[in-house]
């Protein structure tokens, strides 16, 4: 079976997802799924997060992980509720060794060099870039990656569409994250038709 890392990797994109109501998980991961999204990050922002994760982790068609982890309590309830990945704001090397210790794959944020260099130290070689829009995209990545060259990145925070397709051009980059094809309106509306349509065109635009 493929490992967390893998199933990232080839997924390529992660929607990060807020959701307040836990019965709409299911509908949105199938409407993910049919445009052709293979994960999903659901974040700890809302109390319906644990149970919107729970309720997905079965899935064989996509991969499911939690988002907005910051400390171990919340490490140990996304590993009971099925999580394979669990994505930080920022790098906390002692919550990354309690990860590590599981199955749980740690997917910290880095915002420095500084950062970079104790996620290597920890034994990391790929991490998120938090928030990568305005720490400066894609350059600021590249130049992470000169002293770095073992080390690839996730960026997410001010990820769209296009940029999506810019930054996994680029060999440094492992996958992107962001919530361009699952607006808050339409997942309050039950639009997941309009989700669905947003995961193909960003899909499609990979491929191009």
């Amino acid at each position: 079976m493929n490992t967390p890392l893998d199933a990232l990797i080839a997924a390529r994109v992660v929607p990060v997802v807020v959701l307040h109501d836990a019965a709409t998980a299911e509908p949105l991961a199938d409407a993910l799924v049919a445009g052709g999204i293979r994960a999903i990050e659901i974040t700890l922002r809302t109390p319906a997060g644990l149970d919107a994760l729970a309720s997905l982790a079965s899935r064989d068609d996509l991969i499911v992980g939690a988002g907005t982890v910051t400390s171990q309590r919340e490490l140990a309830d996304v590993r009971a509720a099925g999580a394979r990945f669990a994505v930080s704001p920022g790098f906390d090397a002692d919550l990354v060794d309690a990860a590590r210790e599981t199955d749980v794959l740690p997917v910290p944020g880095i915002g420095s060099a500084t950062d970079a260099q104790a996620a290597r130290r920890a034994g990391l070689d790929h991490v998120k870039v938090y928030p990568a829009g305005v720490l400066g995209g894609l350059p600021f990545i590249r130049a992470l990656h000169g002293p770095f060259p073992e080390m690839r990145f996730m960026p997410s925070g001010g990820v769209d569409q296009a940029k999506a397709a810019e930054y996994l051009a680029d060999p440094a980059i492992f996958a992107v994250s962001g919530s361009w094809m699952v607006p808050a309106e339409a997942i309050r509306a039950g639009d997941f038709e309009t989700i669905t349509t947003l995961a193909r065109t960003t899909m499609a635009a990979l491929d191009a």
